[in-house]
């Protein structure tokens, strides 16, 4: 085994992996189509509001026509596109009704959106654990969560692998809750055959730059009940009624609109999601089988029910004490090596200073704004979330990019961490001596 390229040897690997986004000359003529109609924007200004609801959308706006291709892609009936998938947790949660006072439960391992959408509509976000195996929300976990005050649950669908919908709907069920499936991870993913999205009351997506679909940002939501999207239409539209009068508003709504340029790119990024899809679930599955034989390397677990995996992350986490290396000198070797690698949050939401000092409104805001918040310790979720603080000690996460190489891609990623593994005590001890 040769000498660390982090004591001077030579890297395993110097060519690059693939680049992100993918693009060719179908998003150039997209754009330009758009460019040159002079339709830059869905709607017809001053006008009335397009009288189609959503699931049935003029065959001119490209908008329109990526909603429901995508909706219909993940199996649901009506998909309402909008500017990101921040705005889209946030419209879903007020077309739900849920409100001041509400607590909706999300999990810790999970970008900041997930539990400030619920603030954002002054709703409580409290935190119920992940599993272990998974990085999903533990179902166990969510009951235990459950009070009267619980009005909803946003599973993640982490790294885009299906979280337990089967438990999570039985509980939301047994409880009342909504169940807003937070699918930002999980383009063409799948539970037991059945598209992401599809399977609780509304799901998210954002087509944010890293996201496995990009137009640079936007948002979806989808849903299988058509008054619940006609309202999330309204809302992301300022508050307007579909076929009411232009300057005719019925509800406090957003401005959460996205341009026909952004739908205009992912109608091509779209056609492109199957063979990506395949080919990174191919290469996540086949490093799985690699690295599981090597001692510290944990693969994180692909349940059955989780059908079709969008790994929008590779994940593994990494055993300090069988591994023989710590997580930081890991990272940086395995950088070094030629694999761009990070170790992912730092911390669950929890520990951000945003909950800790709960600086959730403006100053001066009356205390009736946030009497109930100020009661929840943020702090002390550190307790109830043991696997969460484990996650964000131990895991590794390789991009999404990089499964869309070839298999010898893909050995070079196992043959990299092996030649950390059989250097690892002189890793150790240049470690000590620093």
């Amino acid at each position: 085994m040769s000498r660390l390229a982090m004591l001077g040897g030579t890297p395993v690997r110097t060519k690059p992996f693939p680049s992100w986004p993918v693009f060719d000359r179908g998003e150039e003529e997209a754009v330009l189509e758009v460019l040159r109609s002079g339709e830059w924007w869905r709607y017809s200004y001053g006008q009335a509001v397009e009288p189609s609801a959503p699931g049935e959308s003029l065959a001119r706006s490209k908008v329109g026509e990526f909603q429901d291709a995508f909706a219909q892609r993940q199996g649901a009936r009506y998909g309402v596109a909008c500017s990101s998938g921040t705005a889209a947790l946030e419209v879903s949660l007020k077309a739900l009704g849920v409100g001041p006072g509400d607590e909706v439960i999300v999990p810790p391992y999970t970008f900041v959106a997930t539990a400030t959408a619920p603030l954002a509509v002054n709703a409580v976000p409290l935190f119920a654990d992940i599993d272990c195996e998974t990085f999903n929300l533990d179902p166990a976990a969510l009951e235990r969560a459950i009070t009267p005050r619980t009005r909803a649950v946003i599973p993640v669908h982490f790294a885009g692998a299906a979280a337990d919908m089967e438990r999570i709907l039985s509980i939301a069920t047994r409880h009342g809750l909504f169940v807003i499936e937070d699918a930002a991870h999980g383009h063409g993913a799948a539970w037991q055959g059945k598209g992401l999205g599809s399977l609780g009351h509304v799901g998210t997506f954002s087509f944010q730059v890293s996201k496995n679909m990009t137009a640079g940002e936007g948002g979806l939501i989808t849903t299988n009940h058509r008054d619940l999207a006609i309202l999330c239409e309204s809302y992301v539209w300022g508050g307007r009624k579909l076929g009411g009068a232009w300057y005719e508003h019925h509800r406090l709504g957003w401005n959460y609109r996205m341009t026909e340029f952004q739908g205009a790119i992912l109608l091509q990024q779209l056609r492109r999601l199957d063979p990506q899809t395949t080919k990174r679930m191919e290469n996540g599955l086949y490093l799985n089988r690699r690295l599981a034989s090597l001692p510290g390397i944990q693969p994180l677990l692909v349940p059955a029910y989780a059908t079709r995996h969008a790994f929008h992350i590779y994940v593994f986490r990494l055993e300090e004490a069988q591994f023989g290396v710590s997580r930081a000198v890991f990272l940086e070797a395995l950088a070094m090596e030629g694999i761009p690698c990070t170790g992912g949050y730092a911390h669950p939401l929890y520990k951000n200073p945003m909950f800790l000092n709960q600086d959730f409104y403006p100053r001066g805001c009356p205390t009736s704004c946030n009497h109930y918040t100020g009661k929840i310790d943020y702090a002390s979720f550190a307790d109830l979330c043991p696997n969460a603080e484990r996650a964000c000690r131990k895991a590794v996460w390789l991009e999404h990019r990089l499964l869309l190489g070839g298999q010898d891609d893909m050995d070079d990623i196992v043959r990299a961490i092996e030649k950390i593994y059989h250097r690892r005590e002189e890793l150790s001890r240049m470690s000590n001596a620093r």
